[in-house]
């Protein structure tokens, strides 16, 4: 498939800080590629610089087969932006803030009409036309927001944490609208901290974590990399702590993490694992309550490659 981005040995300082070190990876055409990591973690700075928004100190960056710079106007024509900050003008309405942010790359006003009403209808904001931002509510705002990041068809769209603090419908809206441009054609960059929303979307996902890439693959293939093969919540109606210490030693437990009266089993990749659960129940004349299996899920993959320490 046809590269779209291809970013080769990327770095970027901040004074002597290392912010992205020896920074490769590319996007194909009709990708929607996860980007995911840490506070911190270059995200932020990686996009940017793409975009030609940072002067890099070594590396490549081509975009569409081309070579990216701050001065790139004709790449630059063919890409939506999608900030975590909300960015329209209060005083206009939402088809006119559309029509304004469509307008610094569509100049034909018929041309012009056409995509923001298709842009209007992709977001869901058809009622919603003649209202000003201050009378829209968060997830409308949002939606608003990505209405002006793709009225003028960008074949590669960035998006930075565009569900941030709306309601559960809005975010059903906004992650369908990514979906329907995507089998339109157009390529994205997705960053988010919501894992469910990159096991929905993405086709790869990359993790990023002290300005290098620790991880990439397909949501699948990065579950498949952990040692961890079954995940168990159980709650028991009595359990001692001498139950406890014996029950962590369990020979294919990884590790184990307790919540109130929830503890959670990992156990690696084999298949006599609840069989060995089951004998130290009846070992030790345990009474489960209730008990869930589970599989790996894409924050786990996440907590083993970046650490559980808090970021700032």
């Amino acid at each position: 498939m046809k590269k779209i981005v291809e970013v080769k040995n990327l770095t970027k300082f901040y004074g002597d800080l290392k912010a992205l070190d020896n920074f490769s990876f590319d996007v194909k055409k009709g990708e929607i590629i996860g980007f995911l990591g840490p506070n911190g973690s270059g995200k932020t700075t990686a996009i940017n610089s793409i975009l030609g928004l940072l002067k890099i100190q070594e590396g490549e960056i081509e975009i569409f087969g081309e070579k990216m710079s701050p001065e790139a106007y004709q790449i630059k024509k063919d890409i939506g932006v999608v900030l975590q900050n909300v960015a329209v003008f209060d005083y206009l309405t939402v088809y006119e803030n559309i029509d304004y942010f469509c307008g610094l790359y569509v100049k034909e006003k018929d041309k012009r009409k056409e995509l923001v009403e298709e842009a209007i209808k992709i977001v869901g904001l058809e009622k919603y036309k003649k209202f000003f931002p201050p009378k829209l509510s968060g997830g409308l705002l949002r939606r608003l927001n990505i209405a002006c990041g793709i009225a003028h068809k960008p074949k590669l769209l960035f998006l930075d944490e565009p569900t941030v603090a709306v309601d559960p419908q809005s975010r059903n809206n906004i992650l369908e609208s990514i979906k329907k441009l995507n089998e339109e054609g157009t390529t994205v960059i997705y960053t988010t901290h919501y894992m469910e929303e990159v096991e929905f979307l993405c086709d790869r996902v990359i993790i990023i974590d002290n300005g290098s890439i620790v991880a990439e693959g397909t949501v699948d293939e990065l579950k498949n990399s952990l040692d961890v093969g079954e995940k168990v919540e159980v709650e028991f109606r009595e359990l001692t702590v001498k139950q406890l210490e014996k029950l962590k030693k369990l020979k294919s437990l990884v590790e184990t993490s307790v919540e109130g009266s929830v503890i959670t089993l990992y156990f690696k990749k084999q298949k006599d694992n609840m069989v060995k659960l089951f004998e130290f129940i009846k070992e030790e004349k345990l009474e489960a309550i209730s008990m869930n299996l589970k599989t790996p899920t894409l924050n786990d993959v996440f907590l083993e490659i970046t650490g559980k320490e808090l970021r700032d």
